[in-house]
């Protein structure tokens, strides 16, 4: 696991590469790149990929194919040119879980505004980047709470108050 400034970089990430290794399921085989970026870049990287104009938390960037070849023609952070190339073909690349991007900025006010530390901030949002890449969908109407579920028990097992979707659910469907 690494934990990078966008540019490769390593950077001090208060044991969170450590952290997410610890709690991680066990299904999460394979190197996972994390890199912290400016919410300017952030912001350029949802709107290239999600097509919304605004700097978001995280985003997962898996290494499999998935429907949107558009995104994949456009290249990914983190991936070289064959691996691109596999991701085409379907196949995932050789010994990687994919990316897990997070806005600094974002994750610092988010901190603030939960009332705990940045590093606990980080840590929320690789978790929840994390569930992504390994397949769980809380937008998808099939996942049937099962990625809340899986946030829940592994944030539990890692130490944290709350995980992203139980924090941003609204008061009335929390139980």
């Amino acid at each position: 696991m690494s934990v990078t400034d966008g540019h490769g970089r390593p950077v001090r990430d208060g044991g969170l590469g450590r952290w997410l290794a610890r709690i991680a399921p066990k299904t999460a085989r394979g190197e996972l790149a994390i890199a912290l970026v400016p919410d300017a870049r952030m912001r350029l990287l949802n709107r290239s990929y999600r097509h919304a104009d605004y700097p978001t938390d995280v985003l997962s960037f898996p290494a499999f194919a998935r429907e949107d070849r558009s995104a994949l023609r456009r290249g990914r952070p983190g991936f070289a040119r064959e691996d691109r190339s596999a991701l085409r073909r379907g196949r995932p690349v050789e010994g990687s879980l994919g990316d897990l991007v997070i806005a600094t900025g974002v994750a610092k006010r988010q901190a603030r505004e939960a009332g705990h530390a940045y590093e606990e901030e980080l840590r929320v949002l690789a978790l929840h980047g994390l569930l992504h890449l390994l397949g769980y969908d809380h937008d998808d109407a099939k996942d049937r709470g099962r990625m809340a579920r899986a946030e829940a028990r592994l944030r539990r097992k890692g130490g944290l108050a709350a995980g992203l979707i139980e924090r941003k659910r609204p008061a009335s469907s929390k139980k």
